[in-house]
Formats: C-alpha cells, structure tokens, sequence
C-alpha cells in the first residue's frame, strides 16, 4: 500500500519500527516464493493508505488504514481484506519481510536523473524508500555501496544497488503504468536504483539530519 511520510523513527536492528509487520497474502499461493498482494498485482493499493494511529510507538500502536474513498479501517477488519480481492487474507510478521533488506535509501539526485532518461516527472515515492537524502552528483548512492552512512543518530551499512522490478512503472497518484521507466533504469543503470542496508547502530533519524559517509 501507500508509505506513512514521517518527521522521525525510531530505525533497530531490524528496520524501521513498524515496517512491513502487516501483509496480506493471497490463497492458493501460500506455498510459493511470493505470496503477497502487492502493487505489482493489485495498483489500486497506492491508494489504501496505512498509519499508525500512535506514530512515536509503531510497536504498541494500531495499524489502521485510509480506503480511497476516506473510510478508516483496523487492518485487521475482515471487510478490508474481502475489498482487495477474492482469496486474500492478513498474516502479522513478528519481523517485516524485505526483499533483500530491511533498508532502503534513494537519492534525489537518482530519481530526478532516472525520470530525465525516461522522459517523466517522478517522485521518491514511486520507488518507496525507507529513506530519501539530497547528495551531489549523478546517482551518487551507488558509490556508496560498502561505507556505512551516518544519519542522525544512526547508522546503516550500504550493502548492494537496488534491483528495480516493473513496480516502479506504476505511477503512485494515478496507478497508470508507464514502461519507459523501467526500460530506462535497464538501459542506463542495470537496472539499479537506489541501494539496500543494514543497520549497524539503531537510533532515531528524522528530516533534516546531516548524511555523512564513513570509510
């Protein structure tokens, strides 16, 4: 579904407080690699938006969410998971399950560059990062890759690009598709935007704090 923006977190070992501790899943699929209802099958998700109703205590705070048209639900309201389709249910994750990490960082740099080869205005949000940052020069993070950043009063460790998949062709406001930018990131970058990480000191990090880049 759509991310929370947020002033602060709270980042632990394992991410985000709260991050991806919800998903539903989609009978018959159980058993295989990926279960989940995502964006990529359903793009009317962009626009259930989840929060919590306590954002300083994810852990301890209801998780409800916005429908498209303004109702707010428990996520755990039966109704919402019959909404989204026919044989989807809601399992709880003790921890979120990331695709490769429990971090996720996008420079503007990156996506101002990616939207110019593709010939579109996107925003971070289309490629949901944990975590946007203003830096210097062309697709700067993918030099980052192996140096822990510093921000706030955490730190994560950059450990690999970010292999984008046809969900950041989903445009998050309209939920129209649009190929080119996938073909671009394939074209010009590998298909990698962004990078993965893990936490190697927990803390708090909010807007605002200074990124600093540690050998």
């Amino acid at each position: 579904m759509a991310g929370q923006a947020l002033d602060e977190v709270e980042v632990s070992w394992q991410g985000f407080a709260g991050d991806r501790r919800w998903a539903f899943i989609r009978d018959g699929l159980v058993r295989s690699h990926f279960p989940w209802l995502t964006i990529r099958e359903q793009p009317a998700m962009w626009h259930y938006e989840p929060f919590f109703t306590e954002p300083a205590k994810p852990d301890r705070s209801p998780t409800m969410v916005r429908t498209p048209d303004g109702r707010e639900v428990d996520v755990t309201d039966p109704a919402l998971a019959e909404e989204l389709g026919d044989g989807v249910r809601l399992i709880k994750q003790n921890r979120g399950v990331f695709d490769q990490a429990p971090l996720s960082l996008i420079s503007t740099q990156t996506v101002a560059g990616i939207g110019a080869l593709a010939g579109a205005e996107l925003t971070p949000l289309r490629f949901r990062p944990n975590l946007v940052v203003e830096a210097t020069g062309d697709f700067p993070e993918e030099g980052w890759v192996g140096s822990v950043l510093r921000i706030g009063r955490f730190s994560m460790r950059v450990d690999q690009k970010d292999e984008r998949c046809v969900m950041i062709n989903v445009d998050p406001a309209t939920t129209e598709r649009n190929s080119a930018v996938l073909k671009a990131a394939g074209r010009e970058r590998d298909a990698c935007l962004g990078v993965y990480g893990t936490t190697v000191q927990p803390g708090r990090v909010a807007i605002g704090d200074a990124v600093v880049l540690e050998d």
